[in-house]
C-alpha cells in the first residue's frame, strides 16, 4: 500500500459536453487517476461510458485510467479495456464465476488487477483472492448511481479489510467509492483506505471549479483527519 492518499476522478460525473477541458483541468490540478464506471444495465440498473470514452481521455490527458467494470461476464471484455488504455481494471467479485482466472487475465493483458465488492457482500469472499490483486475497491453505496448516501457500516468494513490485508502482509491498496465527501474520506482514510473516488459529493458539485475544488478537497480531508 502507498501511504499517500490518492484521488481518482469519476468521469461519469464530469461535464461530458466539455470532457477535454475537464480532463485537462483535473490533470493540472494534481488528480492521480481517472475512474471510468462501466455499467451494462444488467448488473446495475444504468448504462454508462465505454471504450470510446477511455480512448478519448487517453488522447487528451496523461492521467492513468481505471476501468471499474460493473458488468456481467467481465472476462469477455478485459483485453478490449486494456487495449483502450486502462492501467487498472477492477471486476466485481459478485460477477466473476472464476475470479482467479479473470484476475489473471487482467494481469496477462498488461493491466493491474483489482477486485470490487458490494456493501452487502461478506468480506470473506475476498479471502482467497489477495494473492492476485493490487487493489480492493470497497463500494460504500450500492453501485449504479451517483449521489447516494454512504452506508454506515462502510467504515468498519474498511477497517476490517485493512487489518486482514496487514495480517497477511500484503501490499494492497484499498479504494472507496460512494458519497466520498471530506468527512467520510477522513474517516475512511483513518480506517485504512488510500484511494478515493471523487464525484458529486466532492469536486463535481454544481458551480464548482475543478482547478480549485480538487486542491481544496485534499486540504479539507487532511484537516478532517486530525479531528475525527
Amino acid at each position: 500500500m502507498n501511504n499517500k492518499l490518492k484521488y481518482t476522478a469519476s468521469v461519469m460525473c464530469a461535464n461530458l459536453a466539455r470532457l477535454e477541458d475537464d480532463l485537462r483541468t483535473l490533470e493540472q490540478a494534481g488528480c492521480d487517476e481517472l475512474h471510468f464506471d462501466i455499467m451494462d444495465g444488467i448488473f446495475v440498473p444504468n448504462f454508462t461510458l465505454g471504450f470510446d470514452f477511455i480512448k478519448a481521455a487517453r488522447r487528451v490527458c496523461g492521467l492513468p485510467c481505471h476501468a471499474h467494470l460493473m458488468i456481467t461476464k467481465p472476462e469477455d471484455y478485459i483485453e478490449r479495456f486494456a487495449e483502450a488504455g486502462c492501467n487498472t481494471i477492477s471486476v466485481h467479485v459478485e460477477t466473476c464465476v472464476h475470479a482467479h482466472r479473470t484476475l489473471a487475465q487482467i494481469r496477462a493483458a498488461g493491466a493491474s488487477p483489482g477486485i470490487a465488492i458490494n456493501p452487502a457482500t461478506p468480506l470473506t469472499k475476498l479471502d482467497f483472492l489477495f494473492e492476485l490483486v493490487d487493489r480492493v475497491m470497497v463500494m460504500t453505496v450500492d453501485p449504479g448511481y451517483a449521489g447516494q448516501k454512504i452506508i454506515s457500516n462502510s467504515f468498519e468494513r474498511v477497517r476490517i479489510l485493512r487489518e486482514n490485508i496487514t495480517y497477511r502482509e500484503k501490499t494492497i491498496d484499498i479504494e472507496v467509492d460512494g458519497n466520498i465527501n471530506a468527512r467520510n474520506a477522513a474517516l475512511l482514510a483513518n480506517a485504512g483506505a488510500n484511494y478515493f473516488v471523487l464525484g458529486t459529493s466532492s469536486i463535481f458539485k454544481p458551480g464548482a471549479r475543478l482547478n480549485e475544488a480538487l486542491p481544496a478537497f485534499r486540504e479539507k480531508v487532511d484537516q478532517e483527519r486530525t479531528q475525527v
